[in-house]
């Protein structure tokens, strides 16, 4: 596990409350490979619930689908190899989900400019996080090489 060192939101600790506004913080680096996409949305699906977002609730699933899909496009499009994918949730009012990868070179279109389905030629991930996230973007990396690509959800 380790500390959020090279996201553009404030100071984390690994799990918890945030003593910021509140909020509750999990963070932790995952291996850019498929086992390590589904372990980090299987990880936020279960701190969701311990935090009382419950299973089965529509927050819940909108917030694994989106953090699912934002893992999964760090390994498919983010990989370099022997690099890892950083993960970061803070639940407050809303839940924010970053997730940060070493590539650079190989970044998303701004939000509200994705491709009509019809016109892409991989997946249709970032359509999911656009339709169920109420905001989201990415950026890049402050610390590091790469770029972080986050989305909000509301909880209520």
């Amino acid at each position: 596990m380790t500390s959020n060192n090279d996201s553009p939101t404030i100071t984390t600790q690994l799990s918890g409350v945030s003593p910021y506004l509140g909020s509750r913080i999990f963070s932790l680096r995952f291996t850019s490979t498929p086992r390590g996409a589904r372990l980090a949305r299987r990880l936020v699906a279960v701190r969701l619930d311990e935090w009382g977002v419950p299973y089965g609730t529509g927050a819940h699933e909108t917030v694994v689908l989106v953090a699912a899909e934002l893992a999964a496009n760090a390994v498919r499009h983010g990989h370099v190899p022997g690099r890892d994918f950083h993960l970061l949730l803070r639940v407050a009012d809303v839940a924010r989900i970053e997730v940060s990868d070493t590539r650079a070179e190989r970044v998303p279109p701004r939000p509200g400019r994705l491709p009509e389905p019809e016109l892409l030629e991989g997946g249709r991930g970032l359509l999911l996080v656009e339709a169920l996230a109420d905001r989201w973007g990415w950026c890049p990396r402050l610390r590091a090489p790469g770029k972080t690509v986050w989305a909000e959800c509301a909880l209520t």
